[in-house]
């Protein structure tokens, strides 16, 4: 599975992760309004007939993103795999279950990941700091807590 990364995740880095047999992910809130996001989808529909998945993560902002209309346009296009992330996922996780789509919700915390786990989600990412994970009281470090 593709990491999803701002200013890397577009389509041409998810076909080409998809391609090669993993899964890619393209990055909604690399566009600023949800059509860009539509566009992108497109266009790696041309680059791939593999599934794909979109991210959006949902950060604390003066004025955020309309996160409700980057997941219609996930739902519209079709995606059926939808990576979440970040604060507050309950209407957006909601919104994407409710239309079929399957969630995985990327957890920093075991706090984090009971609550998405209570929201329905289908699956967790567990991320601690190698990854990108934030630092905060009670955050996983997982190459340490997890036997592999």
């Amino acid at each position: 599975m593709a990491a999803p990364r701002q200013h890397v995740g577009y389509a041409e880095l998810a076909s080409a992760v998809s391609n090669a047999g993993g899964l890619g992910i393209i990055t909604a809130l690399i566009w600023p309004e949800p059509e860009g996001l539509r566009q992108e989808i497109r266009k790696c529909r041309k680059m791939t007939s593999r599934p794909f998945a979109v991210n959006i993560t949902l950060l604390p902002a003066l004025v955020p993103p309309d996160y409700d209309a980057y997941a219609q346009v996930v739902i519209d296009e079709g995606v059926k795999i939808v990576e979440t992330a970040g604060n507050s996922p309950g209407p957006v996780i909601a919104k994407l279950k409710k239309a079929g789509c399957i969630v995985l919700h990327k957890c920093t915390t075991i706090r984090h990941a009971q609550s998405a786990v209570k929201l329905g989600v289908d699956f967790l990412s567990i991320d601690g700091f190698e990854c990108a994970g934030y630092v905060e009281a009670g955050f996983l470090q997982p190459s340490i807590s997890f036997p592999f």
